[in-house]
Order: structure tokens, then C-alpha cells, then sequence
């Protein structure tokens, strides 16, 4: 049976969801939140009490995902049943955590001047125009004397 691209991109949308919205239910439980959530969610914790009683948390974990998820595909608009999608490894996630690090002290930047266009003019320092200045006048004054 071939799974068309739309039904697989709402599969992982499903996925993503799913393994969020758990990771949150799990948490408002551990925090005696349980009661503000909402009916499904009290519902998908139950069951997972339930498969805690009968198998170890990882999989207790992953199955209540697993049903979560196919509860999700449904309402999101997938066709027919959800594709199997392959289970996430601890192993994978975890060459993708970095661990912090201090970031090295910042050296005081050196003034320097600011780079030019290169079409830029060339500026000439104030104290040479003023000389410049300063010649012209006593040359006209000097000149119609």
C-alpha cells in the first residue's frame, strides 16, 4: 500500500505533537496538575498508568504515544490508518545535545578606522584642509596688496 507524502507529513506532524503534548501531560502530572487538563489527556494518562502496571516506562511510554499519535493522525486529516513510523532512539537525540560552555572573554576591540568604499573619497585630516585655508587667505591678502 503505497502512503501518499501529504498522509506522511501529517504522520510526522501527528508524531511531533503527539510526543510534545505526553511530555507535557507527564509533567502537569508529576506537578499534581492532572486535574486541569483536559478530558483525552487524563484519558491517555490513565492508560499509561495502566501499561506503567504491565511493562517497563520506556515502552509504556512509547505505546501511549503510539496511541496518542493515532488518535492525532485522525483529526488531523490522514487517510486511512496511520503509517508505522520508526521509533525515536536515545541514542540518536543524544549526539544532538550540546552541553553549555562559557563562552571565551571578549578582548576589547582595537580602534581602527572605518573600512572605505572602495569608489569612497579619501578624506584628508581637518588640520591639513585648515592649513590649506589659511594659505589661500594670506595669499589673496598678500596678492592685493
Amino acid at each position: 500500500m503505497a502512503i501518499k507524502a501529504a498522509d506522511m507529513l501529517i504522520a510526522r506532524r501527528a508524531d511531533t505533537r503527539a510526543r510534545a503534548d505526553f511530555a507535557t501531560w507527564k509533567m502537569m502530572a508529576k506537578l499534581n496538575g492532572a486535574s486541569s487538563l483536559p478530558a483525552e489527556a487524563q484519558t491517555f494518562l490513565e492508560s499509561y498508568k495502566t501499561l506503567l502496571k504491565e511493562m517497563m516506562e520506556p515502552e509504556a511510554t512509547e505505546a501511549t504515544i503510539n496511541l496518542i499519535y493515532r488518535s492525532y493522525y485522525g483529526e488531523m486529516g490522514g487517510a486511512g490508518t496511520p503509517p508505522d513510523l520508526p521509533t525515536r532512539s536515545k541514542d540518536r537525540t543524544k549526539g544532538n545535545v550540546t552541553a553549555f560552555k562559557r563562552p571565551p572573554a571578549q578582548r576589547k576591540p582595537v580602534q581602527r578606522q572605518p573600512a572605505r568604499a572602495p569608489d569612497a573619497k579619501p578624506r584628508l585630516p581637518v588640520a591639513l584642509i585648515f592649513a590649506c585655508l589659511v594659505v589661500v587667505y594670506v595669499g589673496i591678502r598678500y596678492l592685493l596688496q
